[in-house]
């Protein structure tokens, strides 16, 4: 199992955690960001973290049918997990800024889904994708990410999230900021408002 310091370490490596002025997709403000797919282009760095949460999502979750991640952040990580855990796993994507299934993907009636990410910040993309599983009449047995960065003040999630590593991140709204994070110029790096 890799330790919390050599998974940080791993991130900063492959630029996965990034410092600076980040507005978040939740329209949040904060000092770091993380971008997995930096990681996650390293395959053989990320093997070991993506074995680590399908270990911790086993041991969570008896009995899963299907793994649901939101598009574009979720799908490699939800890939990795469905090939580790040998379950069908399925990618939803925005159409009008509503999540939606294409490509010939469904969830069927009963199937027990857990909903994996990247990173969890507010839990709103992972929100959206429930919403989806409902309107199929399946059943959501949970959530899992490779980093959770939320904490209880931003979180919409009420269930437990499974997670490689918890990053406590300070995250601010815009009227909120500190001086030195006022300073510094903005990023806008997540993808949820890419047209």
């Amino acid at each position: 199992m890799l330790s919390h310091k050599k998974s940080l370490n791993i991130l900063k490596k492959t630029n996965a955690l990034l410092d600076g002025h980040f507005v978040l997709s939740s329209g949040l403000h904060s000092s770091q960001y993380i971008q997995c797919a930096k990681l996650l282009s390293f395959p053989h760095i990320a093997n070991k973290i993506c074995k680590s949460l399908a270990k911790k999502i086993k041991k969570n979750f008896k009995k899963i049918d299907l793994i649901l991640s939101p598009a574009m952040g979720g799908i490699i990580i939800g890939y990795e997990i469905g090939r580790l855990l040998k379950k069908e796993t399925i990618f939803c994507e925005r159409v009008k800024g509503k999540f939606t299934l294409r490509r010939g993907f469904n969830i069927k009636k009963n199937m027990r889904v857990i909903i994996v990410e990247d990173v969890i910040t507010t839990g709103k993309s992972s929100l959206e994708c429930v919403k989806l599983i409902r309107k199929s009449k399946a059943k959501l047995i949970g959530f899992a990410a490779i980093i959770d960065r939320s904490n209880n003040k931003n979180l919409r999630i009420k269930k437990k999230i499974i997670s490689h590593i918890k990053i406590d991140v300070p995250t601010f709204n815009k009227k909120n900021l500190p001086k030195n994070l006022k300073l510094k110029p903005i990023s806008s790096p997540g993808s949820r408002f890419i047209k």
